[in-house]
């Protein structure tokens, strides 16, 4: 992943697509390992195939199993307190180390950037997810050209004669689709679309997620882009020209597409362009019964919308919510349940918690949508309106 001139790699979110594995990597996360902050790091716990993941370096868990500092579940990933610590345990580099934060405003601050200034002077290569490109800053280049290691920044916008205008293509492709929405931001939309791909390929269903974030590409996705990177004038072209590669080159039974915040999230609204642009007919809503405010959002009233008002919203976009998907972050197993059961029995859609129940509960309503969608007529707004791509 060395470049021939200074060290520094530029990362557009399609590169490396058939050769996935880059390598082993440590995560960091600088204390961060409990929170949600650490999200990119749940993430790659929970598993990835481009990256070996040999270790986290996080002081306040040192000791501990990622997975069991994570949800209780051991995935041999052991926390160190340090690299020095990591290095004496195993005797040898990682290939990577990988920035395991998504912080508010993608920003490093001063304690960020020193530690990952120090892992550049002990010769390894960084992987960066924040908006902040440690590439184009002349302190980190020099240091990564002297110790000949590369730094990755996966957010750095892709070259503009790489991106895509919408076209229309995708009223052609046939292959279902569904979306993976929330009511807000940091609920696990990406987890739940990675479980369901899961789910379907262990009954014999091909499926294929497309990445929309950072933590996506680092999981070792094939097809997608970075949304908040990407100029407003091509999200949509972006998201058309996934589904488009994915289903010409991949041909799976079921297209999973991760969203991104949520529809009515003043940080930050989205779905829209993907339910519209995707030309995507089924939602899978992701929702936490127990935040009451848009994340980082209360000191400002910002207070998210009943699901009910959500799943009314996205039937005017013209698709359909097949099922609702609960993180149970702020309450009790027992409350999850409650809440779970009193909506489903309201809605008449399947509630599934992900992380408290088996996901292949969801696969009866999954090939269903793949039986309807395969016996609906073709009414793209090309037939109706005299559409012209």
């Amino acid at each position: 992943m060395k470049s021939k001139n200074d060290g520094c790699k530029t990362v557009a979110g399609t590169e490396n697509k058939q050769g996935v594995m880059m390598g082993s990597a440590v995560i960091l996360t600088n204390g961060s390992l409990a929170f949600e902050d650490a999200k990119t790091a749940h993430g790659l716990i929970r598993g990835t195939e481009r990256f070996r993941i040999t270790g986290v370096i996080d002081q306040n868990s040192a000791g501990k199993d990622a997975g069991e500092v994570l949800d209780g579940v051991h995935r041999d990933i052991p926390v160190y307190a340090a690299m020095a610590d990591y290095l004496a345990a195993r005797g040898e580099k990682p290939d990577y180390a990988i920035i395991g934060v998504a912080l508010c405003g993608g920003r490093l601050d001063e304690k960020w950037q020193a530690l990952t200034l120090d892992i550049i002077h002990q010769k390894i290569s960084i992987v960066n997810g924040m908006h902040m490109l440690l590439g184009d800053n002349p302190v980190f280049k020099a240091a990564a050209k002297k110790n000949n290691v590369s730094i990755i920044d996966v957010r750095r916008h892709k070259p503009f004669d790489q991106l895509h205008f919408w076209s229309g293509r995708i009223f052609d492709m046939k292959i279902p689709r569904i979306a993976v929405l929330g009511t807000d931001c940091a609920l696990g939309k990406r987890t739940t679309s990675r479980m369901i791909v899961e789910a379907c390929r262990q009954a014999g269903m091909t499926a294929e997620m497309i990445y929309t974030g950072q933590t996506g590409w680092l999981q070792g996705n094939p097809y997608g882009f970075i949304l908040d990177t990407t100029i407003n004038d091509f999200v949509s072209g972006e998201v058309e020209a996934a589904i488009v590669s994915c289903e010409q080159e991949a041909r799976p039974d079921l297209i999973v597409v991760e969203g991104q915040s949520g529809m009515r999230n003043p940080l930050g609204p989205c779905g829209t362009e993907i339910i519209v642009s995707g030309n995507i007919k089924g939602v899978i809503l992701q929702h936490t019964p127990f935040r009451k405010f848009y994340d980082t959002t209360q000191n400002l009233g910002c207070r998210i919308p009943t699901i009910e008002s959500e799943i009314a919203l996205l039937e005017m976009y013209g698709t359909r919510v097949i099922a609702v998907t609960l993180n149970g972050t702020g309450g009790s197993g027992e409350e999850l349940t409650t809440y779970a059961r009193a909506l489903e029995k309201k809605t008449g859609i399947l509630v599934i918690c992900p992380l408290e129940e088996p996901m292949e509960n969801i696969l009866p309503v999954l090939k269903q949508f793949v039986q309807d969608h395969e016996q609906m007529p073709d009414t793209t707004p090309r037939e109706k309106d005299n559409f012209r791509a």
